[in-house]
């Protein structure tokens, strides 16, 4: 096994999933198996459905958030266990119940995706307690112990919690680290030769999407939690600056977007672009690093190697300007490669500062910084006024809510038809399964269908060659293990490992295997079909309903934050909050974008709309949203400044104007654009190409130049 391997392997282990897969596991298991030794096996399955069920909304966040979570789940898991134990008797009832509470719990996704997991966690102990008829006084005793079990989960969360407070942090700004080492290697594959542009692109794309979901998450967690914040420990202070860092040095990642097939074209010969694409390989590497660190809780090695590679890298520049005396290069070519090169420096130099906050040492000396925190991070107040404002056919959540009430009630009726003994998991598919978008749907959809069946196969062949109990337990404990540490992290690994525990837990009741397995298989089939075919043909939500609000968003984020970048050149004084948030609002609507259009692709063909021109409305925002980075980047880390910028103003103002006129056509599209010419400095002849008044000319020139191009592709785009 390769170190890069076992390096993998271990940070898995000191994940955050891995941690609420053993969270999990511990607060599922251990009432069942304590009140086993006392005979008391049924209440102590009781104890772990409610414990089950409240873990369903412990992902992470800020404590006081899962806290109020998983009481408001526990209160309601244990009403609607007592409403339906009391009511299951009577077929049409509880069916116009399950209707009723699968429309009403599917709207929780107006309110975020904590609330939308607490219906789900709802929906769960309905559908796994609806063909569970008792007495009366059994339901109530069932509905205490399924508040107990959830009660007990929530106190074990809580206390792990309370033994390491930073810990959830360390975990998240890990991973965060970690795809912007991703996004990095990715850009580093547009150096190599003979590269295939759109799909490094198309990858690209993918990892910015993941950057944002994890920079978010750890805006989440920082600035929603009380003791960070206030940053009254050496620890709150280290997090909160390493974090901060990381999304400036992202902000330079992005910065370095060129050309890169013109950059091929000249310097392919030369073999230079391979020493472009190490040196960013090495900085990919050293971020893992960093990010291992903050996992372990060790301080990671000084860059020496990538120290080393980019002086090497400097030396090959100066070689190739050297040799370029013929003038074989573009100068303007080669400009570009000193820019990228600067870049890296400052890179280099920026993983430097992030490695000193790991000095123990120096962590109890570090210095507040004043983040204006509640502007950075998003509220979403329970108003019952938006469930009502959302009851129509205009919202998304509603046809979803309705696809879901639909597709559960159409699965109960077949449930019955079928008199299938373990019926439930028809309903228990079509819940996990059902998702607000088509595409989302049929990812589950496969994943959950590929899953079972493999996993019951697994499953099978564990209980007939294995007849060893203490070895099923164990084999049952890893694949709890399993199943809870990837159902946010991979859903088909996750669903591989839960059949099996189903199975071999089963086999431990006396409730028979193989047969079970074949009916398991059957019931997911049955279910992913009524799911699929629900979220194709019952008012469906397909992505192309959703682009003409995600490209007005990305542009107008691009516009504001160009509006920002401006000021650096323009003002005398700039608000670095209100900078920050429009860089912020860019990543936020360029990975929302990039996820529709990623979407898309699941679809049917009939309802992929404009994906040539959605490609290069994506790409070119994606390259104005660089450039403008740049230009951010000339002033804040070269400290390059103009001496007359009113000079500039009028090419700033003709990109806003573009900019603008490019979001009013996208609203309300007209028969054809006007021409508005392009505007250039009046002093650019005078500039020499190595002045940095020159360079910051050229770029406001490129982002005018990107500009134009979004403004005539509106033209083609009717959305």
């Amino acid at each position: 096994m390769s170190n890069r391997q076992i390096r993998t392997i271990q940070d898995f282990l000191l994940s955050t999933y891995f941690a609420d897969g053993l969270r999990i596991t511990i607060g599922v298991l251990f009432p069942s198996l304590i009140l086993a030794q006392f005979g008391m096996l049924k209440f102590g399955m009781t104890l772990s459905l409610g414990a089950l069920c409240v873990s369903v909304v412990d992902t992470p966040g800020p404590s006081v958030h899962r806290r109020n979570a998983m009481l408001i789940t526990s209160v309601l898991i244990t009403l609607i266990s007592v409403i339906v134990g009391l009511t299951n008797k009577n077929t049409y009832f509880i069916g116009i119940l399950l209707l009723s509470c699968s429309f009403i719990f599917s709207m929780f996704f107006l309110y975020g995706t904590r609330a939308a997991s607490i219906g789900t966690a709802v929906l769960l102990i309905m559908v796994l307690s609806i063909d569970d008829v008792r007495p009366w006084k059994d339901v109530l005793i069932y509905s205490l112990l399924v508040f107990c079990g959830s009660i007990w989960y929530s106190f074990l969360s809580f206390f792990f919690y309370q033994l390491r407070p930073y810990r959830v942090v360390q975990q998240a700004l890990s991973e965060s680290i970690h795809e912007i080492s991703g996004f990095l290697r990715a850009k580093a594959k547009f150096y190599h030769q003979n590269t295939d542009y759109d799909a490094n692109y198309a990858e690209l794309l993918q990892h910015q999407v993941q950057v944002h979901e994890k920079q978010d998450a750890v805006r989440e967690l920082l600035f929603k939690t009380r003791e960070i914040v206030k940053e009254s420990t050496p620890e709150g202070r280290f997090l909160l600056l390493v974090f901060v860092d990381t999304v400036d040095l992202y902000e330079q990642v992005m910065s370095t977007y060129y050309d890169y097939q013109h950059l091929h074209e000249q310097f392919d010969a030369a073999g230079i672009l391979v020493h472009y694409e190490d040196v960013i390989n090495r900085i990919a590497s050293e971020l893992d690093e960093i990010a291992f660190s903050l996992k372990t809780g060790g301080t990671p090695l000084p860059p020496s190697l990538l120290i080393a590679e980019v002086k090497r890298l400097k030396e090959a520049i100066i070689k190739l300007e050297k040799d370029n005396v013929d003038g074989k290069y573009n100068t303007l070519g080669i400009i570009a490669l000193k820019n990228i090169e600067v870049n890296i420096e400052n890179i280099l130099t920026r993983i430097k500062t992030i490695n000193s906050y790991f000095n123990k040492a120096e962590k109890k000396n570090l210095k507040k910084r004043e983040i204006e925190t509640e502007r950075f991070v998003t509220r979403q107040p329970i108003d019952i006024k938006l469930f009502y404002d959302n009851l129509t056919f205009n919202s998304a959540t509603f046809r979803h809510s309705l696809r879901v009430a639909i597709a559960m009630i159409f699965g109960f009726v077949v449930a019955r038809i079928l008199d299938s003994s373990h019926s439930y998991w028809i309903l228990l598919t079509i819940l996990v399964i059902s998702k607000p978008g088509f595409s989302l749907t049929k990812q589950r959809n496969y994943e959950r269908l590929f899953g079972t069946i493999i996993g019951a196969f697994v499953g099978m062949g564990i209980l007939l060659y294995i007849q060893d109990r203490n070895t099923l337990f164990f084999i049952l404990l890893f694949c709890m293990i399993g199943a809870y540490s990837f159902q946010r992290k991979n859903y088909v690994v996750s669903v591989l490992f839960m059949t099996p525990y189903i199975l071999v837990l089963f086999d431990f009741l006396g409730m028979g295997s193989l047969s079970i397995a074949k009916e398991r298989i059957y019931d997911t089939l049955i279910g992913s079909g009524i799911a699929l075919l629900s979220s194709y043909t019952l008012f469906p939500n397909w992505e192309h309903q959703n682009l003409k609000e995600a490209m007005l968003n990305t542009l107008r984020a691009n516009m504001a934050y160009f509006q920002e970048v401006t000021l650096l050149y323009f003002a005398s004084e700039q608000n670095l909050t209100n900078y920050k948030l429009a860089r912020k609002e860019v990543y936020v609507t360029s990975a929302n974008l990039s996820s529709i259009f990623q979407r898309m692709f699941s679809e049917p063909k009939s309802k992929q709309k404009l994906m040539k021109e959605m490609h290069q409305f994506t790409a070119l925002n994606h390259l104005l949203s660089s450039y403008i980075a740049t230009l951010s980047l000339y002033n804040k880390e070269h400290a390059f400044f103009f001496s007359t910028p009113d000079e500039l103003k009028p090419i700033a103002n003709n990109t806003l104007y573009l900019l603008n006129l490019s979001a009013e056509f996208l609203n309300s599209p007209k028969e054809e654009l006007s021409n508005v010419p392009l505007i250039k400095s009046v002093n650019d002849d005078k500039k020499l190409l190595d002045n940095n008044e020159a360079l910051i000319i050229e770029q406001f020139d490129l982002i005018q130049k990107v500009a134009y191009d979004i403004y005539k592709l509106t033209e083609k785009i009717k959305v």
